[in-house]
This record gives structure tokens, sequence and C-alpha cells, in this order.
């Protein structure tokens, strides 16, 4: 059984970081892309970074490029959200889950619980 579990959320002012982390468990985890999604209240969930299951290709949504970072730990199976520079608009329930396939662009078959960030201004 595939678990995804994440942490690291919270509270935090405009401009100041946070770093997401995803635990993965259930599959062989570096064979996997890994991506992190986030849904503000009363907004449809949104994709905003993804990381190859090797972690040698990355892709970003246009409104963090520059300010996030994803990255992965394929030996300690865990996926991590660095975000800098936070804004309000940046406040959202985070969710990480699991590609189908080693490579972007494939369909996310296993989401975790998600995790709360605040921004405040």
């Amino acid at each position: 059984q595939v678990q995804l579990v994440e942490s690291g959320g919270g509270l935090v002012q405009a401009g100041g970081s946070l770093r997401l982390s995803c635990a993965a468990s259930g599959r062989t985890f570096r064979n996997y892309a890994m991506g992190w999604f986030r849904q503000a209240p009363g907004k449809e969930r949104e994709f905003v970074a993804a990381v190859s299951g090797s972690g040698g290709i990355t892709k970003y949504a246009d409104s963090v490029k520059g300010r996030f970072t994803i990255s992965r730990d394929n030996v300690k199976d865990t996926v991590y959200l660095q975000m800098n520079r936070l804004k309000p608009e940046d406040t959202a329930v985070y969710y990480c889950a699991t590609s189908e396939s080693s490579a972007l662009g494939g369909e996310y078959d296993y989401w975790g619980q998600g995790t709360q960030v605040t921004v405040s201004s």
C-alpha cells in the first residue's frame, strides 16, 4: 500500500521560507516521479512542481519559478519543496503525489493528506 505523508507546513510571514517534506512508502521510490500540488480555498488544485525519478529533471509552475525548489532523496524516500520569498497568494493546502512513471508528464496515482501553508501579509 502506497502512503505519502507530508509535513513542514505552518504559518509564516510574507518573504519568509518553509520546507515541506513528503515521506513515501509502499513502492520503489526512485522509480517514480513526484509532484507537489496546492489548493487554495475556493480554487481548483494546481500544479506547483515535479521531479523525475532520478531527480535530474524538474518542472515548475510559472508562479513559483525562481522561489521554490523541488528535490528528492532516494535513500530516504522523501521529496522536498523548499519555498522561499513566500507571498500571501501561496497560502494553500499543499499535497504531494507520486506519478505512475519515472518521467515527468505522467498521471499521478497516489496522494498525501496535505499540509497547510499560510502566509501572512
